[in-house]
This record gives structure tokens, C-alpha cells and sequence, in this order.
């Protein structure tokens, strides 16, 4: 089990055998979500929502309804 010490600004270091298992790099975004039993998890982001808008917009193609849809 892997063990890490906050520091007086709140700060930890993610231990290397958690980064690598997570595939974390510099830079890389993570969440912590407490689930039902009230455990931590670390979710690594791989994208966040800003860098994903617009991603599927083509130019010259006109933006669908929900009725078109249906």
C-alpha cells in the first residue's frame, strides 16, 4: 500500500508505483470522487469538457435540433 504526507499548503505527492499504475504525467488533470462509502477515489481526466467542445463541428454543416433527431 502506498502512502504519501500532506504538506502545510495542502499539497501531496501522488507516490510513482499510483502515477504509472494511472498512467499520470505532468500536467495531467485528476479528479477525487468520494463514493457511497465514503472513499476517495483519484480519476485521472483525459480530456476536460473545454477541450472537448466543438470537437465534432465541420464547418459548412448546419446545427441539428432535437427534432431533426428524432
Amino acid at each position: 500500500m502506498a502512502s504519501t504526507i500532506v504538506s502545510d499548503q495542502g499539497q501531496i505527492t501522488i507516490p510513482q508505483e499510483i502515477r504509472d499504475y494511472l498512467k499520470l504525467n505532468a500536467g495531467t488533470k485528476i479528479e477525487f470522487v468520494i463514493d457511497e462509502e465514503g472513499e476517495v477515489k483519484i480519476i485521472p481526466l483525459k480530456f476536460s469538457v473545454e477541450e472537448l467542445s466543438g470537437i465534432l463541428h465541420y464547418p459548412g454543416i448546419e446545427k441539428a435540433t432535437i427534432e431533426d433527431m428524432e
